[in-house]
């Protein structure tokens, strides 16, 4: 296993698989801050030729994180598929791109082939790809999921409706629950970021979002996005759930520290196969985000882009039926602008997909980096042409709870119609009955909440 190339006259040598990756990445300010970032152009260029030449059998024996040592790294590990697998081992990561990117490679060849990578590799054949190239990359595969319906089928782009209150007013949520149904948005989920994490208040929110999904007969699913433990407790006492939510880290330590662990995720799965109100097998829904890792000391030295792609390799293992990076939450000390979150939203779902999970991606900034709406809507549309499962809706795409700016509940029918995609096809035809959208497009009632305020 060579490291070292000769470039530009100078020779760069890299210490470990770990280094190359973490040096060939784009230029994140999570990394810079780390000290693990190429401190110039050209050490990049060299680390992105190192990491060219390295082969799939030499990401997989070299991990970021030490088997021994962690529980992500044995999952990722121990599932992969043996054949495909020894099939791809000697390719060079090179050879792995010009695979994924060339003309002869289909959606089941390369989902297949997913199922013989590491996370290590995901993130390394990531990393030696332009913006268009994740976006050609990723809209080859769709990665299906189902609940209650189903999400990922080619031409659709749902939307999970977050109607989050700053004090969690049972009136105020439904206000804008209404109003993000007018606009149809909703299709994915409608999950809500609670702002106090107790099982009473999750349970009271969960029997609303029951209620009205019933009463209005919406083919759909419900989550409140308290902490999985509270989630637990509340299905427990006879909370009506869809499924339920965890924020996931790519080590085992940055799941410690989000206060659970992957026994967690395998109890909250057996107790919804026992007392969930999902119809499907799929009812776990992830979210992730760059950064996350740097931020509680659980990185090991790797970069946030392999850390994330570890992250999916995770989330597959408990076939999860939404997963989605919220880009630009963390902050600028890991993703600086709207240059760092649009190629690391491209990245996230690139990666996501080529792991096999259904993903989608809260396209979304917070007041003190340096990005704005046009930079989140420019990122939407990238992602809706590379076939994203769904994005986030928010009024006016301002967060009032979590203080972040997102889409808007009215961005998705937008981007539909731009590009000629559709809700999940059980709620378009909801739609349609509601008077909301007609022949795909919606109609002049839309964004009229009081359609079903006076049905209440």
């Amino acid at each position: 296993m060579n490291l070292t190339t000769v470039l530009s006259g100078k020779t760069f040598a890299f210490s470990s698989v770990r280094e190359v990756l973490a040096k060939a990445n784009e230029e994140k300010s999570g990394d810079l801050l780390a000290g693990i970032a190429a401190q110039s152009d050209l050490e990049r260029v060299a680390a992105k030729v190192v990491l060219s030449r390295l082969t799939v059998r030499d990401l997989r024996e070299n991990p970021v994180v030490l088997y021994e040592d962690d529980d992500v790294t044995r999952l990722n590990q121990d599932s992969l598929d043996a054949t495909v697998y020894r099939e791809i081992a000697s390719w060079t990561i090179a050879e792995l791109r010009e695979y994924i990117l060339g003309y002869g490679s289909g959606e089941q060849e390369l989902l297949r082939l997913g199922r013989g990578l590491t996370a290590e590799t995901v993130a390394g054949v990531c990393k030696l790809m332009s913006n268009l190239d994740l976006v050609y990359a990723a809209n080859k595969l769709r990665v299906t999921a189902t609940c209650n319906t189903t999400i990922g089928r080619r031409g659709t782009l749902a939307t999970r409706l977050q109607p989050n209150h700053a004090t969690d007013d049972l009136e105020g949520i439904t206000a804008s629950l209404f109003e993000g149904l007018s606009y149809g948005s909703g299709d994915a989920l409608i999950g809500l970021n609670p702002s106090g994490d107790t099982v009473s208040r999750l349970t009271e929110v969960l029997k609303r979002f029951d209620e009205i999904k019933h009463r209005f007969e919406i083919p759909t699913q419900i989550c409140v996005l308290g902490h999985i433990t509270t989630q637990i407790e509340a299905v427990r006492n006879g909370a009506p759930t869809d499924m339920i939510f965890q924020s996931i880290a790519g080590s085992q330590k940055g799941n410690t520290a989000f206060g659970f662990t992957t026994d967690t995720v395998r109890e909250a799965l057996a107790l919804l196969r026992e007392k969930g109100t999902a119809k499907g097998e799929n009812v776990l829904y992830f979210e992730t985000g760059q950064g996350s890792e740097l931020s509680s000391d659980a990185h090991y030295g790797a970069d946030q882009v392999t850390m994330e792609a570890r992250c999916y390799a995770f989330a597959r293992e408990f076939k999860p039926f939404m997963v989605n990076t919220v880009v630009g939450f963390i902050g600028p000390e890991y993703l600086y602008d709207s240059k760092q979150v649009i190629r690391a939203g491209l990245e996230d779902h690139f990666m996501g997909k080529l792991s096999g999970i259904p993903m989608g991606c809260d396209c979304c900034y917070t007041n003190h980096m340096l990005a704005d709406q046009n930079d989140i809507e420019n990122l939407s549309l990238l992602l809706a042409g590379a076939g994203v499962n769904y994005i986030l809706g928010v009024p006016a795409g301002d967060d009032i709870m979590l203080n972040y700016q997102t889409n808007a509940y009215h961005d998705a029918a937008a981007i539909r119609e731009i590009l000629n995609l559709h809700p999940i096809r059980e709620y378009e035809q909801w739609l349609e009955k509601m008077g909301i959208m007609e022949n795909g497009r919606l109609t002049n009632r839309a964004g009229d909440p009081t359609i079903f305020a006076g049905k209440r």
